[in-house]
């Protein structure tokens, strides 16, 4: 552990105007708070806030960033508060303390909800000053080389996952590379002990018979560049044995087929050097196609520069080189934290537009699991750039599609999306883009983000906001039709209802505005009773106890609404425009749409019903058949040329019955009412091919 003064000196090494005083306090102080608690190494705990401080000079950051990692556990497991942390070291270091600490309210929350409230608190903290960050990472690092010494397994795995998923990627985006192997490594280890302590040993094997490899390989590469005229450093390292077994698991081979675990690191004078000592090693050795990659004229989003690129060396080796000048090397492997340097004038604000999206994905998300899913789609790794029309460059997940590109370039516009141009070709909205691929989104204002875009979209950006814009047209549309079921129950009461008696009865009933209200009623959460009596108390007095539908006067039109937004129809009798249809409204859920003779409804089940009409120009729905066809060549044909001579698509077709010489089909068709399915079936039915055909 760092002394007192140790820890003062290294900070005065690189900023000699550090004040001095207020690190003493700040070290004297985490002693004194932390006193007699002890880890579970057995260690003092305030060893734990000295070492986190220690990591922080290793990035020569500035003296509040200091001071708050020796106070950064003081307000959580201590009886110090921000307060007291604002009088005794100033309003900066109280806000950074603020941001690092958890809030202790979440010790109490189920284990999702506590990760997900701390990481929310800790996002926004971050946005507003990166050094959040900063220490936060340095907090994890130590408490992962520290985490052998717990003794719950469970727990080591957890803090392990967590680690994995969420620290070790934010390390990643923020260019802190040595923070993010190590994290990873020290996971790994907890997570797959065997995968680690295998790899280990056969790494372990490897540098034993090698007799040197690594080493006279470097001095080949050296040499070749010294006769090119090229001063360069070279250095080589075998790989770590999380990376190792990345591979493995990506590519499905073994260890022994994993050929590429030596990785060179060549520092060059200037960027020129780069790029002619790469191409002194393309003309030594045989370089492998598709495996290079210029990070220096396209800098990673974390400002990552380099050239990368994998060679043949001997026979059959492949080993990866790095190359690069010894500035980027520098940022390369202290990331953001490189730019925090006591002595830059012109330090960058935390908002980097990767975690402008984070800030979205808080705002948007509705749960704790969903933002701990959209946080992690946000933060990992593996990259591909994609280009606007007028040459902007974008860089987004591997798999991310034209409508993860349209939310990367702006929220609007990803929500006004209809269609897209890649490389001047219409493509279907699912496609998944590939690198340099030139990318128009065609947009109409009348749009509206699909909950089907769920199903392909990988960015947290584009998934969080695609759930909110949908919960909220969910919101309106049950609002809506609470607001015809208002209208309805107004009328049964012993009153005129006005502007007064709906805010008399909203402030009975606990609620701030009339939508709460309608909708409120329109997913069930109130019964019409309820409404009733917070309209004009008393008035439910007489009632007879018949189901509420039974006291509609009319049909409530669906007209306008969005089906699986506002109502779904249901999957038990498939009704479309033109059955007469019956609603059950459910707690918590829009209105489920049946058909008036649906079996389900014959059952008793779920008898809130609401009496429903399609509304004048309602059009297009799911309707199944089930079709029995003559098992013999050109039926299904046959039946298909129906299909397409009446204009309906397809949704689905399924085999459910094989009894020859006859072949039984479930089919879902997307008809537009009941006369166009109606003429299917007649279709159908005077067709030789098939045996019989009903609608189910």
């Amino acid at each position: 552990m760092l002394r007192q003064y140790e820890l003062v000196e290294r900070v005065k090494e690189y900023d000699p105007d550090a004040d001095e005083a207020m690190l003493n306090r700040a070290y004297v102080y985490t002693v004194q708070k932390h006193g007699t608690q002890t880890r579970a190494s057995g260690d003092p705990y305030f060893s734990h806030p000295v070492e986190v401080a220690g990591l922080m000079t290793d990035l020569k950051l500035d003296q509040e960033t200091i001071a708050t990692a020796l106070l950064h556990d003081t307000v959580e497991d201590t009886l110090a508060t921000i307060d007291d942390i604002e009088r005794n070291f100033g309003v900066d270091v109280a806000r950074l303390v603020d941001g690092v600490t958890k809030l202790s309210k979440i010790e109490q929350m189920p284990e999702n909800e506590r990760a997900a409230e701390n990481l929310r608190k800790f996002l926004l903290a971050m946005s507003e000053d990166i050094r959040v960050l900063l220490v936060k990472l340095g907090d994890r690092l130590h408490n992962m080389r520290t985490l052998h010494f717990i003794k719950n397994p469970e727990k080591r795995q957890r803090i392990a996952r967590e680690t994995m998923d969420i620290y070790a990627p934010l390390a990643e985006r923020i260019g802190l590379y040595e923070y993010m192997r190590e994290m990873q490594m020290l996971a790994f280890e907890q997570l797959e002990p065997e995968a680690y302590n295998t790899i280990t040993k056969r790494l372990d094997q490897i540098r034993s018979e090698d007799g040197g490899q690594v080493d006279a390989i470097a001095l080949d590469m050296k040499h070749a560049l010294a006769e090119a005229g090229i001063t360069t450093e070279v250095s080589g390292r075998e790989k770590h044995p999380y990376s190792i077994w990345r591979k493995m698991a990506e590519r499905h081979v073994s260890f022994e087929q994993v050929t590429d675990i030596m990785a060179f690191r060549i520092i060059c004078e200037d960027v020129a050097d780069c790029y002619r000592a790469l191409g002194v090693l393309h003309t030594t050795w045989q370089f492998l196609p598709g495996k290079f990659k210029d990070y220096i004229s396209t800098p990673k989003n974390n400002g990552y520069r380099s050239l990368h690129t994998s060679l043949i060396y001997g026979k059959s080796m492949r080993v990866e080189v790095q190359i690069r000048t010894r500035e980027m090397h520098r940022v390369n492997e202290f990331g953001f934290a490189a730019h925090w340097a006591y002595k830059q004038g012109n330090r960058p604000d935390g908002q980097v537009a990767w975690l402008r999206d984070l800030i979205e994905i808080v705002d948007a998300s509705h749960d704790p699991e969903e933002l701990l899913e959209h946080t992690r789609l946000a933060i990992y790794q593996d990259r591909i750039f994609a280009f606007t029309p007028k040459g902007a460059l974008f860089q987004l997940p591997k798999g991310a599609t034209p409508v993860d590109f349209a939310f990367a370039v702006h929220t609007d516009l990803g929500a006004q999306t209809v269609g897209a141009k890649i490389n001047g070709r219409h493509m279907p909205l699912r496609t998944q883009l590939n690198n340099g691929d030139v990318v128009e989104i065609i947009k109409s204002a009348q749009a509206d983000p699909q909950m089907s875009w769920l199903g392909f979209v990988v960015t947290g950006k584009a998934r969080a906001s695609i759930r909110r814009a949908v919960r909220l047209k969910e919101r309106a549309e049950i609002a809506e039709i609470g607001k015809k079921l208002f209208d309805e129950i107004a009328l049964r009461v012993p009153a005129r209802i006005g502007k007064k008696a709906l805010r008399e009865a909203l402030r009975r009933l606990e609620m701030e505005e009339e939508e709460d209200l309608y909708y409120a009623i329109g997913s069930a959460k109130i019964s019409d009773r309820d409404v009733m009596e917070a309209l004009v108390p008393g008035s439910t007095a007489e009632l007879e106890d018949e189901p509420d539908w039974a006291k509609s006067g009319k049909a409530l039109s669906i007209r306008g609404l969005t089906p699986g937004v506002g109502f779904r129809l249901a999957e038990c009798c498939h009704p479309v425009p033109g059955d007469r249809i019956v609603g059950l409204r459910k707690p918590n859920e829009g209105v489920e749409v049946h058909t008036i003779d649906c079996h389900r409804l014959a059952s008793g089940i779920d008898s809130d019903w609401l009496d429903l009409s399609w509304g004048k120009r309602s059009r297009g729905a799911v309707g199944r058949l089930r079709v029995t066809l003559y098992d013999r060549p050109g039926t299904l044909a046959e039946m298909a040329g129906i299909f397409a001579q009446n204009h309906v698509n397809v949704k689905s077709l399924e085999q459910i019955q094989l009894d020859y010489p006859f072949t039984t089909y479930e089919i879902d068709l997307e008809v537009q009412d009941v006369p166009h399915l109606t003429r299917i079936l007649s279709a159908l039915r005077a067709s030789d091919s098939i045996a019989q055909a009903e609608r189910v």
